[in-house]
C-alpha cells in the first residue's frame, strides 16, 4: 500500500514506507515528552503511539499541578498516512530534531495545551534495548533522546497556566521497534513472573544537561548502561544530528534511599567516573512523583498503550497524588520529579524508575513487595 511518505528517498528497503517489517502485534513508533518548571510547580508529560499491526493510534496528555495529575486520552483507528493526530491531540514536527510542537485542541474534558519544545541539545541514540527470553525475541527497540525548553500555554478547567521557557525544560523521546503493548497474546509457554530494574534520568542544569540509562536483572547484573554529559548547542543553528559531542562515562555507580514502605526513590545519589578517573558526584531529591498511567504507560487500566478504543475514543482522569495506591501494576511505572545538585550547579530532571520483582542490590523482594 502507498502513502504520502512514499514521495520520499527515505525507505529502508524495497517495501513501501507503510509496510512495517514485522506482523509482530507488539511493533510500535511513539513519542513521549516531560516538561517540568525549575522550582517544581508543575510538571507536564505527553505522548502519542503508532501501532501498525493493531491498527491503534493513542495520545495523552497530563499535568501534575496542586497536588493532582490531570491527563486527557485519545485513541483511534489508525490512519494509513501515519498522521499524528487522533481526536484533539497531535503533534507536529516543525523542525526536525529541533522544534516539536504538541497541541491538544479546546475539548468537552476541559484540558487543552499549545506548546513548543525546542533543542537545548543533540538527539543522542541509546543503546538499543533488545531481549531474547527462551529463545523468543520479546523487546528489541531505538530509543532517541533531547533535552530542551517548553514554551505556550495549558488550560486545566478555565485556569490558564503560562509555560516560560526560561523556566521550564524537559526531555522528549522517540522510540520504534517492538516491546509489549496492548492486550497481551496467548501462548503455551509457561508463566513467570515479571522482573525488571529500569532507571532514567535524563538531568538540565544551567550550562550542561547530564544523562543516565540502565537495565539491571534482579542479582544486580547490569544488561544496559548509558551514562553521559552532554553539552548544549553552540547556537540556535547548530547541529542536532550528525554529530557526537557527548561524553562516555567509563563507570557509573548509584544509590537509592527509597521513600518508606513504596518503591520510590527519596534520594538518590550518582556517581559518574570518566575514563580518565575524574568522577562526577549528583544528588538527587524527590519532589513529587508523576505515575506515568498518565499518558498511558503502565498497563492503564483503559488507556493502556495500543488498546483498542474503535474508530474514536476520549477520556479524562484526575487524581490526587496522595490517592495513587503505590502498590497498584499500573502505578509502579513513575517519574520522579527530582532537584539535582552536582557541586556548585543546582538543576532539574527525573528520575525514571519501573522496578518489578526483586532485586538484590536494592533490597526488593517479591513482586511489588516494599523495600526492606
Amino acid at each position: 500500500m502507498l502513502t504520502p511518505f512514499d514521495d520520499y528517498p527515505i525507505h529502508a528497503s524495497a517495501d513501501p514506507i507503510a509496510h512495517p517489517a514485522t506482523g509482530d502485534p507488539n511493533h510500535y513508533d511513539r513519542y513521549f515528552f516531560n516538561g517540568h518548571e525549575r522550582d517544581g510547580a508543575f510538571f507536564i508529560g505527553g505522548a502519542m503511539g503508532h501501532y501498525p499491526v493493531r491498527g491503534v493510534i493513542d495520545a495523552a496528555f497530563s499535568i501534575v499541578i496542586d497536588g493532582v495529575e490531570h491527563s486527557v486520552f485519545a485513541s483511534g483507528m489508525m490512519p494509513f498516512d501515519r498522521k499524528t493526530e487522533i481526536g484533539p491531540l497531535r503533534v507536529e514536527v516543525t523542525e526536525p530534531m529541533r522544534t516539536i510542537r504538541f497541541v491538544v485542541e479546546p475539548n468537552e474534558h476541559g484540558i487543552s495545551a499549545d506548546l513548543t519544545f525546542r533543542a537545548r541539545t543533540v538527539a543522542l541514540e541509546e543503546p538499543r534495548q533488545k531481549v531474547v527470553r527462551d529463545g523468543i525475541q520479546v523487546m528489541d527497540h531505538t530509543r532517541l533522546t533531547q533535552w530542551g525548553t517548553w514554551e505556550g500555554t495549558i488550560t486545566v478547567d478555565d485556569v490558564e497556566i503560562v509555560v516560560d521557557p526560561a523556566r521550564v525544560t524537559g526531555t522528549r523521546d522517540r522510540s520504534w521497534g517492538m516491546r509489549p503493548v496492548g492486550t497481551a497474546f496467548e501462548t503455551n509457554r509457561p508463566q513467570t513472573m515479571p522482573s525488571a530494574f529500569w532507571l532514567w534520568a535524563p538531568l538540565h542544569f544551567d550550562d550542561v544537561c547530564t544523562h543516565l540509562a540502565l537495565h539491571e536483572h534482579p542479582d544486580g547484573n547490569r544488561w544496559l548502561q548509558s551514562a553521559l554529559i552532554v553539552p548544549l548547542l553552540d547556537g540556535p543553528d547548530a547541529p542536532t544530528y550528525g554529530v557526537d559531542p557527548t561524553r562516555e562515562m567509563a563507570e557509573l555507580h548509584y544509590d537509592i534511599e527509597w521513600k518508606p514502605g513504596r518503591r520510590e526513590a527519596q534520594r538518590a545519589t550518582l556517581r559518574l567516573k570518566e575514563h580518565s578517573g575524574e568522577e562526577h558526584v549528583i544528588q538527587l531529591e524527590t519532589l513529587y512523583t508523576f505515575r506515568m498511567r498518565g499518558i498511558g504507560y503502565s498497563g492503564h487500566p483503559k488507556w493502556g498503550h495500543g488498546s483498542s478504543h474503535g474508530e474514536l475514543e476520549t477520556g479524562r482522569e484526575s487524581i490526587a497524588l496522595d490517592d495513587f495506591d503505590p502498590f497498584t501494576p499500573s502505578s509502579m511505572h513513575i517519574q520522579n520529579v527530582v532537584r539535582a545538585t552536582w557541586g556548585d550547579r543546582v538543576g532539574v530532571g527525573v528520575l525514571e524508575q519501573a522496578t518489578f520483582g526483586p532485586h538484590a542490590p536494592t533490597g526488593l523482594t517479591g513482586f511489588l513487595d516494599a523495600p526492606a
